[in-house]
């Protein structure tokens, strides 16, 4: 059994890692599928599935971004953000290659006013640095972002800017990020507003492109394990709430992260999938050097039918290329194939074949 990991950043939002560089370091990590993950952008897709191409190793594209629950009965609460009430990260899985054009056209709007209030940001955060320290300039942040080719410029942009105005050491700069993202943000955080979709916009594009659309879990933190999020209460204080929403909305999947949580918070989430006919979906959020490819929790019993899901994700965009009506979630497939555990097995199958061509 080999490892899968479906949430892999690259330099095309924030990471140390080119689209090849990444499939290359989990090629050689051991897994058997890789998942592209940007936010807010695509850019890096053809990299992405050429290098899947030349390693041997399956691929799957998506994007993340952030979205508006305003008019929701989650406008007021804090979802899996921490930086804003009423924003929810949502991630967009398995999208057909010859409608990544589309997803693109979704994303460049949302980039370019991202871009504004990163500038606005970069000014917020040298107002208020003490005497003494080093301040950052908006070219340094573009410099190390790749925003002119169709990436986009993040938080972490700013925070790693920051970074390497007090260090040339790159481990050091990363590490730095990290605290900083803890202990920062709120100093210098402007809340987005006119640059986020809401969340039926985000669904009527999964309709349209036919890609799976899938809301991020994170739940209340302790200890944080990628050491950039404070303490604080999320969603599962109303996660019943939240799943039958998600549910009437039109969410086909949730994504989560077996080494994040508890094992008492994931089997929560197993369960309400299971209750909704929900798909599971699983990534380790690679964007620092510092973090493993693999997530050895995926290999145990209760989490290894998350690989069969990384190769259903892969089945699925493969078939979407014959027609929107062969994807995993079709009004046609559903009807074939209501009970979803025989859909995912078809369609890791499909993938797999694939793979081995």
């Amino acid at each position: 059994m080999r490892n899968v990991n479906n949430h892999i950043h690259t330099i095309y939002s924030f990471s140390p890692y080119t689209p090849r560089e990444a499939v290359l370091r989990a090629k050689e990590a051991g897994l058997a599928t890789v998942g592209l993950m940007d936010h807010d952008s695509v850019a890096g897709a053809d990299e992405f599935l050429a290098a899947a191409r030349d390693y041997g190793i399956g691929a799957t594209i998506g994007f993340e971004c952030r979205v508006s629950l305003a008019g929701t009965q989650f406008a007021d609460k804090r979802v899996n953000n921490p930086d804003q009430r009423g924003v929810a990260y949502l991630a967009m899985h398995g999208i057909p290659y010859k409608h990544l054009c589309i997803a693109e056209g979704f994303l460049k709007p949302i980039r370019g006013k991202r871009l504004e209030r990163n500038r606005k940001m970069v000014e917020k955060l040298n107002k208020n640095l003490k005497p003494g320290m080093p301040s950052i300039s908006w070219e340094d942040v573009l410099k190390c972002s790749q925003y002119h080719n169709g990436g986009t410029v993040t938080e972490r942009h700013i925070l790693y800017s920051f970074a390497a105005a007090i260090t040339e050491d790159e481990p050091a700069r990363h590490f730095l990020l990290g605290m900083f993202k803890a202990q920062l943000m709120d100093s210098f955080y402007i809340d987005a507003d006119d640059e986020l979709p809401h969340i039926s916009d985000f669904i009527n594009l999964a309709e349209e492109i036919g890609a799976i659309p899938a809301y991020a879990y994170l739940g209340d933190v302790t200890n944080s394990v990628t050491g950039d999020k404070k303490a604080q209460e999320f969603e599962d204080g109303y996660l019943d709430e939240l799943f039958a929403y998600l549910k009437s909305v039109g969410f086909s999947a949730v994504t989560y992260m077996p080494a994040r949580n508890t094992l008492r918070q994931l089997a929560r989430v197993m369960g309400l999938c299971e209750r909704h006919g929900i798909f599971q979906i699983s990534g380790e959020d690679i964007n620092s050097p510092f973090q493993s490819f693999v997530c050895e929790k995926i290999e145990t019993p209760e989490f290894c039918h998350l690989i069969d899901s990384a190769w259903a994700l892969i089945g699925h965009e493969k078939m979407s290329e014959l027609g929107l009506e062969y994807g995993m979630f079709s009004e046609k497939t559903k009807i074939e194939m209501p009970d979803l555990k025989q859909r995912i097995k078809f369609y890791a199958e499909k993938g797999k074949e694939y793979y081995e061509k």
